[in-house]
């Protein structure tokens, strides 16, 4: 069983920055995908970015590029999303979630690709 822990949210004001952490505690690290998913209230959960663990290909929404940063440190099994330049647009909880190995190396951003779910961190960013 895959589990996810996310931490790193906070309070922050608009133009600052955080980095959210996902760490995959237990199931495989290997040629999965792990995005970032935010979810505002009243809103649709909206997927931000994604990386393949084999290799470290990249997709990032068009709302965040140029701000927003995914990477991994593949000895920790960690994925980290740099924010930058955050808005108040931004303010949601983010989720981390993963899918099932596969052997592509793209990682689409819709949420029903992803089948295991972290508890989520929030993140607020006030004018």
């Amino acid at each position: 069983q895959v589990q996810l822990l996310e931490s790193g949210g906070g309070s922050v004001q608009t133009g600052g920055s955080l980095r959210l952490s996902c760490a995959l505690s237990s199931g495989t690290y290997n040629r999965i995908c792990i995005g970032w998913f935010r979810q505002a209230p009243g809103k649709e959960r909206e997927g931000v970015a994604a990386i393949y663990t084999d290799g470290g290909n990249t997709h990032h929404a068009d709302s965040v590029k140029g701000r927003f940063t995914i990477s991994q440190d593949n000895a920790k099994n960690t994925v980290y999303l740099q924010m930058d330049s955050l808005k108040p647009g931004d303010t949601a909880m983010y989720y981390c979630a993963a899918n099932d190995p596969q052997t592509g190396s793209w990682c689409y951003l819709d949420d029903y690709e992803y089948y295991y779910w972290g508890q989520g961190t929030q993140v607020t960013v006030s004018s």
